[in-house]
């Protein structure tokens, strides 16, 4: 593969302006079928609906943290909606509304971030990895479990999400490099939110752009503009085919933007203007894509209002599963560390059941 095929396209790709115009700046990317942006823009109206009930049951004490995904609804939905059933999916803690997206149960999802369990849904059942807090430590896991599939012969793709700080760790150039050299089945997802917490990516970077580090690793590249939904999605379905089809894993970097603070103990005033805020608001991606469909004549008033019925319906099967108490068995920590306890692990595990039963 030679270097210019390595590298990204000179700008983010992009097919909507932000006023949901077309634009021609996707040479070489196809337009998702009308289909898949209805489906793209349905689960957009359910996933911004479930962050911001979320955010109100943080505030309520039902959750322990919350980090909202606001404004990167594109980056999340196009995300599920690129991969197939058999293949595997790396959030993070932010990465949230990609689970709802994929069908989990909100349940399920918002478990870690109530505190109960490290995760709440069976990962070999979903094909979602726990989502991960400690940074790029996922991108290993996919890898790994990337090669591992390509050695069975399966027909799978591992798709990492990661935030823009992450990129700044060693765990994430240790994956890229391994999944390169081995040519493993994996994408890497960038979603560069333009903050490492309070780190503007000025700060985190010297690099134009953060997929310009794929050709480093003799990688495929790719950066698309990550508030057009319409992008986004066609990047990441060329990077899944790309990946399946056995040439090696692809970088893409997507330039979006964390509208809300990074989580409700954080105050994002501290470190950025109420300004710039407002600028990335007017690029928003639902209303974005909802303008584009509307004037296709593809979306109508009747079907945004439906859609926004459900995503109140599915606010209330939020609130009723966070508002009732859950049933939590101590021992249950113990039996998911090995797959045969060490003797260590069943004495403490013993001293535990004896005490609870004193």
């Amino acid at each position: 593969m030679s270097v210019k095929t390595l590298l990204p396209s000179a700008t983010p790709v992009r097919f909507l302006a932000e006023d949901g115009s077309r634009v021609e700046l996707h040479e070489g990317y196809a337009e998702p079928a009308e289909d898949r942006l209805k489906a793209a823009y349905r689960l957009m109206v359910l996933g911004r609906r479930f962050d911001v009930q979320a955010t109100a049951l943080t505030k309520q004490g039902r959750l322990a943290v919350y980090p909202s995904s606001a404004g990167q609804e594109a980056c999340q939905v196009a995300a599920a909606l690129t991969l197939s059933e058999q293949d595997w999916l790396f959030p993070t803690y932010r990465d949230s509304v990609a689970l709802i997206a994929r069908g989990l149960p909100p349940g399920e999802v918002l478990t870690l971030l109530r505190g109960d369990a490290h995760c709440g849904y069976d990962p070999a059942e979903t094909r979602v990895a726990p989502q991960c807090t400690p940074l790029a430590t996922q991108t290993l896991h996919a890898a790994g479990l990337a090669h591992a599939m390509q050695r069975r012969g399966e027909d799978a793709v591992a798709l990492a999400l990661i935030g823009d700080g992450a990129t700044s760790e060693g765990d994430f150039h240790e994956a890229l490099n391994f999944a390169a050299v081995f040519k493993a089945p994996a994408v890497f997802f960038v979603q560069n939110n333009r903050y490492a917490i309070s780190v503007p990516f000025e700060k985190q970077s010297a690099a134009e752009a953060l997929a310009y580090k794929g050709i480093g690793y003799g990688m495929r590249a790719e950066q698309v503009d990550g508030n057009d939904a319409v992008a986004v999605l066609a990047v990441l379905d060329d990077a899944v085919k790309h990946a399946r089809e056995g040439k090696g894993p692809v970088l893409v970097e997507a330039h979006t933007y964390r509208i809300d603070a990074h989580t409700n103990a954080d105050d994002a005033t501290r470190y950025r203007e109420a300004g710039e805020v407002e600028k990335w608001r007017e690029a928003d991606p639902l209303r974005r894509l909802e303008t584009y469909l509307k004037g296709r004549n593809a979306l109508s008033e009747n079907e945004i209002e439906l859609c926004h019925a459900e995503a109140e319906e599915f606010a209330q099967t939020v609130r009723d599963t966070l508002n009732a108490e859950p049933e939590l068995d101590p021992l249950s920590l113990f039996d998911h560390v090995y797959a045969e306890p060490t003797r260590q692990l069943a004495a403490q595990r013993a001293a535990l059941e004896a005490e609870l039963e004193a």
